[in-house]
């Protein structure tokens, strides 16, 4: 059995005190990264929605207000119909915690085949 002596005495303090920022650093950053995840799925939903209403032929103007409903803020779309495809790609930059400021970029892309007669 041990004896805790007197030069033990503070050592469960110190090493919380090391351990703490630590901790904290890892809960923003994990904080950072499911900001970040809910962006991106923010933005494949938009542009799917997107995607799916220039298919049906809906105007550049429809889709671009169809897509800023569902899209996160602010949000770019970029719009193109080709090859038989409708294509709408959707980023936005998202602000990681008060004191940075060097945002993430995260995007989402959809394709849809035109339908007959667009």
């Amino acid at each position: 059995m041990r004896c805790a002596s007197a030069d033990d005495s503070g050592g469960v303090t110190a090493e919380i005190a090391v351990a703490l920022p630590s901790l904290a650093l890892v809960l923003a950053v994990a904080l950072a990264v499911v900001q970040a995840a809910a962006a991106h799925l923010a933005c494949v939903d938009s542009a799917r929605v997107g995607a799916r209403a220039l298919a049906r032929g809906e105007s550049d103007t429809e889709v671009l207000s169809l897509i800023a409903r569902v899209a996160p803020e602010p949000a770019e779309a970029r719009l193109s119909r080709g090859d038989g495809m409708a294509r709408v790609t959707v980023t936005t930059r998202v602000p990681i915690g008060p004191s940075f400021t060097v945002p993430i970029v995260v995007g989402g892309e959809a394709a849809t085949p035109l339908e007959p007669g667009t």
